[in-house]
């Protein structure tokens, strides 16, 4: 009792997220024990809690009193009384019996109401209001509800066949208000006649609806059709005008222009023609061959009309004929149309017959419906309760409490649809405001809320616990906070200072070929900006061949002891001799898209650079280069075009970065040390290397920089996760394609939160990653159905580590429909083998199995660390990335 007190009061007014139950209930396990060690019905186990919880406030209550009847909470609220009247081997009684939940049965009807007439009577009663008959049958009626109303809904039955229970998916409705006057002993004589009356009106109705269908299927044999349509068939019929022609002319209006047909021979011809020697022996005349011939083994009908149609019919029988088709046809039709109406009105007067104010004066209205999803040995319980403040539906599953609607709640609760259904609705008396009325402070008279509602007490120990809370999360913050110093820490690491520009190191990404540097200063001046206006003006653009001509041009004959001289196709550029020092070319690097850009820039410039000298070269080369980053970025190519995996710049401009970030990062382009191959690309780098020297640290937030660069490693990442992942499942690689496809999807998602433009389409990834789970499943489920050992635990270990684990993440979201059905119909899939015959080991381990993968909890387990990536260079990485998404573009895939 202490334990659940503490436990509802956590959940008034604590800070956590949710709160753990683990004490209360390891308790209520103990208690709730059985001796064969079964699984406790839910129904079972909810009796015993309020049977525990009604002692438990007899003995407060008891030692409380002062000299009255103790009162007890639980048989006040929950408790009510009805009056079993009937007649047993002839001998009226009377009981009055107390109730807590109600149970109702759920197979064979329709509604709440109909389930409640069906509780209510039992046996014959008509022999209640007889004398003299032996009949034995009893009626319910209330005489005491409770303030709160429970029904029990009995959906599991079991199977005498099979040995086993089963669950009951009919559909059932239930109303949001219920009127329970008609159930109230003070109402029984007028509740008798109505439903004397509702008998008598559905003894009718049954008579009407059975003449209905004489009229809706008509006929004596074994297809049957709406008399008013074979009237009106005959009609037709009647009224046909025979158009006549023969089966040959026939043939022959269907025989190709050509004439390919052979003459016909006549038949007199045919029947004299005799069979020849060589056809048949003379020693066996029986054992002739038979010849076909098509038109004179049979005589030729008559001509046949094309299509059905009276032979003989006068004028005058017409006329007569059609006058009486349509007469009795619009009999019918007025027939029909007043049994509908009649049927219609019986139906609408059943319906309206407790209406009247006196039968609308009991409401209850429904608070809280408890529903099970899956069998009767497995399945996942949450609830809906409505909240009377905000007057809207709060879905209460596991951790997750989010906002619901009337119309969720009638998809999850009604039955029929899915394995989801109520099993037990809780109605309050609508009349009895104290049940949701807010309380309020008898001394300020101001609402209490939260805490304040608690006891003195229990909110002393949820305060206790919020400040528990409190400092585990400062310690995690600490941690966190600690981790991340480290990680910075290990980032700044200095290097040691160079007279010379040092090649790339190897764990630098390739989009950026250029180290970091931390003391630089601002690289605009007003004399850099005056010199690339006046170049501008003076100079023209030139191709790419005169570019390649003049950078070949400026290769020097020989090249000095210190240098090697080599040859590079670059893509899209051309092919350049190159010298570089020893050591200092890298290239990788020279084929990466941004170096090609950089170089078309540098070569574009050539006038300039000519004209004005090194820093206006630069300026100009830096402004081409920028200007054809921002067209891409502007353009909307095809999936596998993907500017932004070939420019760091381009997902920068798409992101709306920082204009600062944007120029540092093309500077650490233009300033690579591969630059160094000829005169004025080793000039222009330099002015770009000073540049980046000028700018001064509090120009630039260098934390700000870090982070995009840091968010634009996780996008190529989450790429590369993408790619290989769709790679393995074009394969049909689906237990090696899911890892990266899960990678795949959370990362996006991260990305997606901060921009639309951060990451990759959620819908295609989505649809992957769905069908990968689904193929494994069918996979799995196959394995099972062997029935080998070794296979089936190999199918249950893919279900247990793979599948899983991986389905709170379709279920987080609950707005993707989609992803929801595929839930479904995994666990249906498994669902089904119960009602199937099968070893006991198997049975076994289906049994174990099933609440894991019924379980709708949406809280992510942990997964594996993520699969290692393989190393890609930029060019490659955009090769095979074009090559899968040109490869899906082929292939349909159902609902994308």
């Amino acid at each position: 009792m202490r334990e659940l007190r503490y436990l509802f009061a956590l959940l008034v007014g604590s800070k956590r997220k949710y709160v753990d139950p683990s004490r209360a209930v390891e308790i209520l396990k103990d208690a709730f024990k059985s001796n064969d060690s079964q699984q406790q019905d839910v129904s079972e186990f909810t009796h015993k809690l309020l049977d525990w919880l009604e002692d438990a406030f007899q003995i407060k209550a008891e030692e409380e009193r002062d000299g009255e009847k103790p009162k007890n909470p639980m048989v006040e609220l929950f408790y009510g009384r009805f009056l079993a009247v009937g007649v047993l081997e002839g001998k009226k009684f009377e009981n009055t019996e107390m109730f807590g939940q109600y149970p109702l049965q759920v197979n064979g009807f329709k509604d709440l109401h109909e389930c409640l007439e069906a509780a209510m009577i039992e046996g014959e009663i008509e022999s209640l209001h007889s004398e003299n008959s032996a009949k034995s049958g009893q009626e319910h009626w209330f005489t005491e509800l409770p303030p709160v109303l429970t029904f029990e809904l009995s959906r599991f039955e079991f199977n005498q066949a099979l040995g086993r229970p089963e669950k009951i998916h009919n559909k059932l409705e239930f109303p949001p208000i219920l009127y329970l006057d008609r159930y109230m002993h003070k109402n029984r004589e007028i509740t008798r006649i109505k439903r004397d009356e509702i008998k008598r009106l559905k003894e009718y109705l049954t008579v009407l609806q059975q003449r209905l269908e004489r009229y809706l299927s008509y006929g004596s044999g074994p297809k049957r059709f709406p008399l008013v349509d074979v009237l009106q068939y005959a009609l037709e019929f009647a009224s046909s005008k025979p158009v006549c022609t023969s089966p040959v002319d026939d043939l022959g209006a269907s025989a190709p222009a050509s004439g390919t047909l052979p003459p016909q021979i006549p038949p007199s011809t045919i029947e004299q023609q005799g069979p020849s020697s060589s056809d048949v022996p003379s020693t066996s005349p029986v054992q002739r061959s038979v010849i076909h011939k098509p038109f004179t083994q049979s005589r030729i009908p008559p001509d046949l009309p094309m299509h059905p149609a009276p032979r003989h019919i006068t004028e005058e029988e017409l006329s007569v004929l059609e006058g009486c088709l349509h007469r009795w046809r619009t009999e019918v039709e007025n027939d029909t149309r007043d049994l509908q109406e009649s049927i219609s009105r019986i139906h609408r007067t059943i319906e309206l017959m407790y209406s009247d104010k006196t039968m609308v004066q009991v409401p209850y209205r429904l608070h809280a419906v408890l529903v099970h999803e899956g069998q009767a040995n497995a399945g996942h319980y949450w609830a809906y309760i409505y909240d009377h403040h905000q007057n809207r539906w709060m879905k209460y599953n596991d951790i997750s409490v989010t906002k619901s609607t009337w119309e969720e709640l009638e998809r999850d609760s009604f039955g029929g649809y899915r394995n989801a259904s109520a099993y037990c609705l809780m109605y309050i008396n609508d009349k009895e405001q104290y049940l949701i009325q807010e309380e309020f402070n008898k001394e300020t008279g101001q609402i209490l809320v939260g805490m304040d509602t608690l006891p003195s007490d229990l909110r002393d120990y949820v305060k206790e616990d919020n400040k528990r809370f409190e400092k585990e999360l400062e310690e995690w913050d600490a941690e966190l906070a600690q981790k991340a110093q480290q990680e910075k820490l290990l980032s700044q690491i200095p290097r040691a200072p160079a007279p010379s520009p040092a090649p790339v190191q190897a764990g630098e990404p390739e989009y950026l070929e250029q180290p970091s540097r931390t003391d630089i200063s601002k690289h605009l001046k007003e004399d850099s900006v005056q010199a690339i206006n006046k170049a501008l003006a003076e100079q023209e653009d030139r191709g790419p061949e005169a570019i390649m001509d003049t950078s070949s041009a400026n290769a020097p004959a020989q090249a000095a002891p210190t240098q090697r001289v080599v040859e590079v196709a670059i893509p899209d550029v051309g092919t350049f001799v190159i010298e570089s020092e020893e050591g200092g070319y890298d290239d990788e690097v020279m084929l990466t898209p941004n170096m090609q850009g950089i170089i078309m820039a540098i070569g574009k410039a050539r006038n300039v650079y000519d004209r004005c000298g090194p820093e206006a070269g630069f300026f100009k080369a830096i402004k081409l280069e920028y200007t054809r980053l921002l067209k891409l970025a502007q353009e909307d190519p095809p999936p596998e075009c993907d500017y932004r995996l070939r420019h760091a710049i381009v997902y920068f401009i798409q992101n709306q970065a920082p204009k600062k970030i944007i120029e540092r990062t093309l500077l650490e382009q233009f300033g690579d040390h591969n630059l160094s191959f000829d005169e004025r690309c080793r000039n222009i780098m330099k002015v770009a290397q000073a540049k980046l020297e000028m700018i001064k640290p509090d120009e630039v937030n260098m934390e700000e920089y870090e982070r995009w660069h840091q968010d634009y490693r996780h996008f190529r990442e989450t790429t590369m996760f993408l790619m290989v992942g769709l790679e393995f499942f074009q394969k049909k690689s689906y237990m090696e394609a899911l890892l990266y496809l899960i990678y795949a999807y959370q990362n996006n998602k991260e990305l997606l939160s901060k921009g639309p433009y951060r990451g990759h389409d959620e819908e295609l990834i989505s649809h992957y990653r769905r069908e990968c789970l689904l193929k494994l499943n069918e996979h799995a489920a196959a394995l099972f159905e062997s029935g080998d050992d070794q296979e089936v635990n190999n199918g249950l270990i893919i279900m247990n580590e793979l599948i899983v684990p991986c389905l709170p993440l379709l279920l987080v979201d609950e707005m993707e429909e989609k992803d929801i059905v595929a839930v479904e119909d995994m666990r249906n899939r498994w669902c089904s083998y119960l009602g199937q015959e099968m070893e006991p080991n198997l049975q076994e381990k289906l049994t174990d199995f099933l609440p894991k993968l019924l379980d709708c909890s949406t809280e992510i387990k942990g997964f594996n660390d993520p699969p290692k990536l393989p190393s890609y260079s930029t060019h490659e990485l955009c090769e095979r990335y074009a090559r899968i998404m040109l490869s899906l573009s082929r292939t349909p895939a159902d609902g994308r």
